[in-house]
């Protein structure tokens, strides 16, 4: 299966051309991917804060100590 219309590999590289699609677009795919993976890093500390104060509200730290501290 060929996409940019070679059918051998034994040809000067240099004289070919693009290789791969989207040549010339690997800043902007570096910045974008960047930001998702900032992005997703602020949401995840968001969430796990949010799932921390909800558990110290409901005191279920209190009560796994109590259990541990029995055995």
């Amino acid at each position: 299966m060929s996409t940019n219309g070679m059918t051998s590999w034994a040809v000067d590289l240099k004289d070919v051309g693009a290789l791969y699609p989207f040549q010339g677009s690997e800043t902007l795919l570096v910045i974008l991917g960047l930001a998702f993976w900032i992005g997703w890093h602020v949401w995840q500390i968001r969430h796990e804060n949010a799932e921390l104060a909800s558990e110290k509200k409901r005191g279920t730290g209190d009560k796994a100590r109590k259990f541990i501290d029995r055995y």
